[in-house]
């Protein structure tokens, strides 16, 4: 059975429908909740902040709602989901699988292995950001380990880096469960945001340290789909073009490593959004990454905010953790995608 071809839809309607999508969930997220504030009324208050009077505004009380705890968490979602989506566009262009993510290098376990080794310590107890930061430089450690541990002779092949990042995330994963075990039960409550995900301490400083680095690195990101177009017609064939395969990989792992990092440093993992958005709007857009790149990153934007919606209104009062509503989304989709790929290509032999 052949694969199917991609629908190809044009970057404008692709671009615009899911820009206006995400505009969309975003009015709804900022209106639902225990505090309800009618869409007319958000976009009242918003156009207020922009100099701009119409409509009829919340009152104190919904605009300290609105400005200080939704629309804060629902930025964040924005970014969180925008850079995993991009991340997973990559991580898929660099392994040239359409089964690839972010996680399969290490670098989600690895910076939620950096925080909770920073709750252990007792690192929460000096400030807010520390914990962050230990995640952050965990993440990218942990890619640093993945890729000197599969270089060679100065080569790298993607099934060594795919076996390292195995192999690393079940040292990430054996380390967190050690440190659990160790923590008390106020630590055990932290780490539990971090293996669980969530992005409901939300607030305009994280977002505007987070939002920056993720930017930064899907601007990097788009500023390669060229050679990772190059890329996909195969190592020999991109060298002959005149790309420098090792150094693009080097690149793309360390924008991947930025992005995912960025993502897990502040809401914990997040399951599945860099493999199945990518995939999903691949099959929409082509291969082609110049379309690729910036749909996935505002298609994993719109995923994760519709997912926070879900998890803090399904069962309110209460909160299902983000990390495990995606994943069990994601795990079907996963499952499906496998046996679609094992189907077009008559079995994985």
């Amino acid at each position: 059975m052949r694969e199917r071809a991609p629908l190809r839809v044009g970057a404008v309607p692709l671009l615009g429908g899911l820009a206006v999508a995400l505009g969309c969930a975003t009015v709804v997220a900022a209106s639902v909740g225990a505090f309800a504030i009618p869409p007319a009324e958000i976009l009242s208050s918003v156009a207020h902040r922009l100099g701009i009077d119409v409509g009829t505004r919340p009152d104190a009380l919904g605009e300290s709602v609105l400005w200080d705890i939704r629309f804060p968490r629902v930025a964040l979602a924005v970014t969180v989901g925008g850079a995993l989506g991009c991340a997973g566009a990559v991580c898929q262009g660099v392994f040239g699988n359409p089964l690839a993510e972010p996680g399969i290098i290490g670098v989600s376990s690895g910076a939620a292995m950096g925080a909770v080794g920073a709750i252990v310590a007792g690192f929460a107890l000096l400030d807010s950001w520390s914990v962050a930061a230990a995640a952050f430089v965990g993440g990218f450690v942990t890619v640093v380990v993945v890729y000197a541990t599969a270089r060679h002779a100065g080569r790298t092949e993607v099934v060594t880096l795919i076996l390292a990042g195995v192999a690393l995330n079940a040292l990430t994963g054996a380390v967190i469960g050690l440190l659990t075990f160790l923590s008390t039960d106020a630590e055990l409550r932290s780490i539990t945001f971090w293996t669980l995900g969530s992005v409901a301490q939300a607030t305009w400083p994280k977002v505007a340290v987070v939002g920056p680095v993720a930017a930064a690195g899907v601007a990097a990101a788009w500023a390669h789909a060229r050679r990772l177009d190059l890329l996909a017609l195969g190592e020999r064939s991109a060298r002959h073009l005149g790309v420098d395969v090792e150094r693009l990989r080097v690149t793309m792992l360390a924008i991947v490593a930025m992005c995912t990092a960025a993502a897990v440093a502040v809401s914990g993992i997040v399951l599945f959004v860099g493999l199945v958005v990518p995939h999903l709007v691949r099959m929409v857009a082509g291969p082609g990454h110049r379309l690729l790149l910036p749909a996935a990153t505002i298609a994993g934007a719109l995923v994760l905010v519709v997912g926070d919606t879900v998890a803090r209104t399904v069962v309110a009062p209460s909160e299902v953790p983000l990390g495990v509503l995606t994943a069990l989304v994601g795990s079907p989709f996963f499952f499906a995608l496998l046996r679609r790929t094992r189907d077009a290509h008559g079995g994985f032999a």
